[in-house]
């Protein structure tokens, strides 16, 4: 289930044209048969405009993406997954997850960070971790990407779009820099 594809030209059009995040609410209700919160709305609106922006500086305008991907068998969602063809004509797909954050702090957990959420600082899933995680479970769940000699290659990223690096920031923690 997904509440949102297009090509990517198709997406850049619903988010110049302000509509993407109620076409993702609408897709949400008919599925889910409730309104989504106010905040993930709002976190729609404004983390899709960031990705509009980097497929448009990318020129990644031969491309699908899928918004809202529920991965089979569980109630997770990615917030966005990009397909298409590299250089040599190979099919290829990227998870991306998509965090507001402004910064992090170190964490006593071994995969965590802590960062504000919610009103506090809370400790949460380092965001490499977390769509590596989505990763490895489509990879396991879903026949196009382990399947035949054309299985599609898939790999994870994390946008932190508000994100402002420091030195040494916990972030890149030597624990996470290989998830």
């Amino acid at each position: 289930m997904r509440l949102y594809a297009a090509s990517s030209p198709q997406f850049v059009e619903d988010t110049v044209q302000n509509q993407i995040a109620e076409k993702l609410k609408l897709a949400f209700f008919d599925h889910y048969r409730h309104d989504p919160a106010p905040s993930e709305v709002a976190s729609w609106r404004n983390s899709l405009r960031a990705v509009k922006d980097l497929v448009q500086h990318a020129h990644l305008l031969d491309h699908g993406i899928i918004l809202e991907y529920q991965l089979p068998l569980s109630s997770r969602r990615l917030d966005c997954l990009f397909c298409g063809r590299d250089a040599r004509k190979l099919d290829r797909s990227v998870i991306v997850e998509l965090k507001q954050w402004e910064r992090c702090e170190e964490a006593e957990g071994e995969h965590e960070v802590v960062t504000r959420l919610g009103g506090g600082q809370r400790e949460v899933l380092h965001p490499s971790v977390q769509v590596g995680q989505y990763a490895m479970y489509l990879q396991d769940t879903h026949t196009a990407f382990y399947e035949g000699t054309d299985a599609i290659d898939l790999s994870a990223c994390t946008y932190l779009h508000n994100y402002y690096l420091q030195p040494d920031d916990p972030l890149l923690a030597l624990p996470f820099t290989h998830k």
